[in-house]
């Protein structure tokens, strides 16, 4: 039988992080595109590299769900548009508060 976990925490702690890095021109009006995806050691090191470049970083496992599985280079789904708005404009009241 295989086991199986439902309580996210727990599975974090077993698996390790989950990461993904998107990539977004908004002068060009480009689609937000994957560029970096990981977990455990994989995601560690994206999480290290953006707190080293000061990029700005959102916690949402459900997002990261979505995202986690799709090919490097590809933009975003349009059902994800308006999630992954919220988040832009998230970052850039933060940018402006900085």
């Amino acid at each position: 039988m295989r086991r199986q976990n439902f309580n996210l925490k727990k599975k974090r702690e077993i698996n390790g992080p989950s990461a993904v890095a998107l990539h977004y021109d908004e002068g060009n009006g480009d689609i937000p595109q994957v560029v970096a995806r990981g977990k455990g050691f994989i995601a560690q090191k994206i999480i290290e590299s953006a707190k080293q470049n000061d990029v700005p970083l959102q916690e949402d496992s459900s997002l990261i769900g979505n995202l986690i599985d799709m090919d490097l280079g590809e933009n975003i789904p349009p059902q994800l548009y308006s999630v992954i708005a919220e988040v832009l404009l998230m970052l850039e009241e933060m940018e402006k508060s900085l």
